[in-house]
């Protein structure tokens, strides 16, 4: 329940092309989530991918600290805020969250905004799936 496997990552190359040109995307401050619906069965209902701005954090231990943190609070609350929702809708997506803020925020922030990202995607998931069945 509270694991992140490597089949829950986002590797394949070809999808995240897919996702940067044709999915939708939110701001939710510090982060920008891009998500779209997969058609082919995966073993996860969603597939992340974290990233953290070379140009703006220099340094690697940045970068892997923030996404770190990112990875943690994802797998923490994915259950109940994400998974449920599309296994009950019987839906699999693919999800970018790229980190934007211009400070490195302590793990409490990064937590609660992370818990505001899910609420927000699974809101922007029960809408899309209401125009779909119309």
């Amino acid at each position: 329940m509270y694991t992140f496997k490597k089949e829950e990552r986002l590797c394949n190359k070809r999808l995240i092309d897919k996702l940067f040109h044709n999915g939708s995307s939110f701001l939710c401050y510090p982060f920008k989530a891009s998500w779209l619906y997969h058609t082919e069965p995966q073993s996860y209902p969603a597939q992340i991918l974290f990233s953290v701005s070379k140009r703006r954090y220099k340094h690697a231990v940045d970068r892997n600290l923030i996404k770190r943190c990112m990875r943690e609070s994802y797998r923490l609350h994915k259950q109940q805020r994400l998974y449920n929702l599309l296994i009950a809708a019987d839906k699999t997506i693919v999800l970018s969250v790229g980190y934007i803020g211009k400070q490195i925020e302590p793990y409490s922030v990064i937590e609660k905004k992370m818990l505001k990202l899910l609420n927000q995607l699974a809101e922007q998931l029960t809408g899309s799936n209401s125009i779909q069945a119309k």
